[in-house]
């Protein structure tokens, strides 16, 4: 039985569906299930945390591969399911709940005795964005986050700075972590399948920021309203936004030897940077 035959084996079985409310999609791609569990080194000094498993199909080689799989699912009916399917895994773990709402530091602070954390998921397009951002800003001590999500956000993930892409959340995905796109998932690979193609992206966890941000709430208030007008320029964007004067974004801008006229995009990590300390150590 592969795994198509097996989805639709358990959709039967326990009259089931994908809940579009949830966002659900079944991976059914064998071979992309393999990749992800070989590009995100699963092995056995880890602890996996699983987000959205659905019908666990990546769950099942998540079990066979890590030392622990803590699976965070918030529909009761696939939580049904995978309570059935997976009963006797010593290594399996159940929360059902909403992710964005889950102490996530202390689940990895109660299964210290495993050599390192890693998130591998089939995330929920709907909710891609503030998940990721949770997982960074909350600075869990993970290794890596490997998860499938749509193309197109993949894409704006895995972006340099200064590429056509970017976006205010590209800036933090590499503030944090080093991103790269590892698999790229046709819209076939899924029951149902979305409108959209899909990747796998893994962000590899950096233990210090790539720059000295003297203050990262302003840095990245900074980066986000630069981002709101984005055929703007930076200083149009960011004066009209209230949060530098605009005699202040100039002085900096002329300071640092960046055209008045620069878009957001066109900026580096190191650039918001210097703009952020210039404008905490002036105002």
């Amino acid at each position: 039985m592969n795994l198509e035959q097996e989805t639709r084996y358990i959709l039967n079985k326990y009259n089931a569906h994908a809940n579009k409310g949830y966002g659900q999609n079944f991976l059914i791609d064998q071979n992309v299930v393999d990749g992800i569990i070989e590009k995100a080194e699963v092995n056995k000094n880890d602890l996996i945390i699983e987000i959205g498993p659905g019908l666990g199909n990546l769950t099942s080689p998540l079990l066979e591969n890590a030392g622990k799989v803590i699976c965070i699912e918030l529909d009761p009916k696939m939580v049904s399911i995978l309570t059935d399917r997976f009963s006797l895994y010593k290594n399996f773990e159940l929360i059902n709940d909403d992710v964005l709402k889950v102490d996530l530091n202390k689940i990895i602070a109660d299964n210290s005795e495993y050599k390192s954390a890693k998130v591998v998921a089939n995330l929920p397009y709907y909710i891609t964005t503030p998940i990721i951002m949770k997982l960074l800003e909350d600075k869990l001590n993970l290794k890596s986050i490997t998860v499938m999500v749509q193309k197109e956000v993949a894409e704006r993930l895995a972006d340099k700075p200064g590429g056509k892409e970017v976006g205010a959340i590209t800036y933090s995905i590499n503030y944090y972590t080093n991103p790269e796109i590892i698999i790229d998932v046709p819209r076939d690979s899924f029951i149902p399948a979305p409108n959209v193609d899909s990747a796998v992206i893994k962000l590899d966890v950096l233990k210090e920021p790539k720059v000295n941000v003297l203050d990262e709430e302003l840095f990245f208030k900074i980066i986000k309203f630069s981002f709101l007008q984005k055929r703007k320029t930076l200083m149009n964007s960011l004066s009209n936004s209230g949060l530098i004067p605009k005699d202040l974004l100039e002085e900096v801008l002329n300071h640092l030897g960046i055209d008045l006229r620069v878009r957001a995009e066109q900026l580096t990590l190191e650039d918001f940077c210097e703009i952020s300390n210039y404008i905490k150590t002036n105002i």
